[in-house]
């Protein structure tokens, strides 16, 4: 996925993008949604079809997608493209809009044709079947179509999104177009963004079709970008000394773990605090980390006892021992920030004391969970959150009254007051163990820096899929990556926003 939009750009919900169709066709001079969204698909196809004479193939289905479609068909007509529309549903339950729409196709002199080419050599495939608000399995000859256009030798512009795609969850419904461009009109929505959506929208664009979006239905969701980096952390004066850096304790790395605790101790470190100290479950761990001796290393007994720590991150190889249980217990009564990953989401998710006692917390909390996790703590499947990621995040937000990222593909990040982000950042080579560890650790020094719990967790969340991406684009992945190659390249990032105060 391409997607060259702003950090804090809105991203709808259907429901959101519904209510704002209704206000728009309401006003005293409704504008031509339908018109201005055609047009501007019309406009970008052009340019992918580009001035190779080959013809267009426009495939319309039995609602508004279709509408736009039609227009689509219409304008590359005038603008000389040889242009075959497929249209297969019934005329007379089509809406007024989209009604007019074929109507002004034909009376351009377009016909259409109830079935797909059995082949042909296509400048580009224009994808109008289904927009937003599918919610059932696409069966019978619109699956058909679709593999049909999956399996053409083309490139594929969908109109809204990808046809198949669920325009909230980013899940697959039944089958879904392959799309190498999306256009989406009015706002974006996060299945474009989350789950699958990425594997289907290739390049994203958007058109606001010339609404005041933000006047008309303020957003909860947002997009986390690059620029969440520049209010992470303030300028470093050089007066300064390791105690104005925070001090960090993580709890966790239990026998033939440690090594899920190093990582997130080191991820810290070099991410700029001042003070790592690891507090081990393991009784016969390491008392020194050879590739990273800055590290502090204690058992979690003397650890807990430090009067001088600024935030606590438990779970990095932390296991479900008792021990572990304990630890965790009195970590969860602590009036610092806390990170709560891994085991320690397990063990909250299996006993519903722990559970009582993070909700109840006063000071900040942090979940990190991937999907199995957020179903334990939810009392959920792993399938019921990845149904709809959106709803999952907000609901381990307002349950445990914490900020919470739902990891995976397009992760989500939740908080409390209803709002909710997308991040941007991120690729396939993630998908390898230990890199939940190093973003404990990232987060974790954003707190001890200063940084609050909310800024700490997005951009703990977008540095850790940039340094990826980072590295991906230097030839070091995807495949093969491994976590701990993302802690330099992060802190390469980090000091590229962060920099030293001129006024010292």
């Amino acid at each position: 996925m391409k997607l060259h939009l702003n950090h804090g750009e809105p991203v709808y919900l259907t429901t959101d993008v519904r209510a704002i169709e209704m206000a728009a066709s309401a006003a005293p001079e409704p504008p031509p949604l339908m018109a201005r969204a055609g047009l501007a698909a019309a406009e970008l196809a052009r340019d992918l079809a580009g001035g190779n004479g080959k013809p267009v193939l426009v495939v319309a289905g039995p609602g508004n997608n279709g509408g736009d479609a039609f227009v689509v068909a219409r304008h590359l007509k005038k603008w000389w493209f040889n242009v075959t529309v497929v249209f297969a549903g019934d005329e007379a339950r089509l809406s007024n809009d989209a009604a007019q729409a074929l109507r002004a196709w034909r009376a351009a002199g377009g016909t259409t044709q109830p079935e797909l080419p059995g082949a042909g050599d296509w400048g580009l495939i224009v994808d109008g079947i289904f927009g937003i608000g599918l919610e059932r399995d696409v069966g019978g000859r619109y699956a058909q179509w679709i593999a049909a256009i999956n399996a053409m030798d083309a490139p594929v512009l969908a109109l809204d999104t990808p046809s198949g795609l669920h325009s909230d969850s980013g899940r697959v419904m039944g089958s879904a177009v392959v799309a190498d461009h999306t256009v989406t009109f009015i706002a974006l929505k996060p299945g474009l963004l989350t789950l699958d959506g990425q594997d289907h929208c290739g390049e994203i664009h958007r058109s606001t079709l010339g609404l005041d979006l933000r006047s008309m239905r303020p957003a909860s969701g947002f997009l986390t970008g690059r620029d969440v980096l520049k209010t992470a952390l303030k300028p470093r004066r050089h007066n300064t000394h390791k105690g104005d850096y925070g001090s960090i304790g993580v709890i966790g790395g239990d026998h033939a773990m440690v090594g899920a605790a190093l990582l997130a101790g080191r991820a810290a470190l070099r991410l700029g605090a001042g003070r790592v100290y690891l507090g081990l479950i393991a009784r016969d761990g390491p008392g020194v980390d050879p590739a990273q001796p800055e590290l502090m290393i204690r058992n979690a007994d003397e650890l807990l006892k430090l009067g001088h720590l600024d935030c606590v991150a438990v779970g990095p190889g932390l296991g479900q021992s008792p021990e572990a249980a304990f630890y965790l217990g009195i970590a969860l009564e602590s009036p610092l920030p806390l990170i709560l990953d891994a085991d320690a989401l397990n063990l909250i998710g299996a006993d519903p004391a722990l559970a009582s006692q993070a909700s109840g917390r006063k000071a900040a909390t942090l979940l990190t969970p991937h999907p199995a996790e957020a179903a334990r703590l939810l009392g959920i499947t792993t399938r019921d959150v990845q149904h709809d990621r959106i709803a999952a995040a907000r609901a381990l937000a307002t349950s445990f009254n914490a900020g919470a990222v739902l990891k995976g593909a397009g992760s989500v990040c939740a908080f409390p007051d209803g709002t909710w982000h997308v991040n941007t950042s991120g690729n396939p080579g993630m998908a390898s163990a230990g890199m939940g560890d190093v973003l404990t650790g990232f987060i974790a020094a954003l707190l001890a820096q200063g940084a609050d719990a909310k800024t700490a967790l997005l951009a703990g969340t977008f540095i850790h899929g940039a340094a990826a991406d980072h590295l991906v684009a230097a030839g070091n992945g995807p495949v093969g990556l491994v976590a701990g190659e993302l802690i330099d390249a992060a802190r390469a990032l980090l000091n590229q926003s962060v920099v030293i105060s001129p006024e010292g």
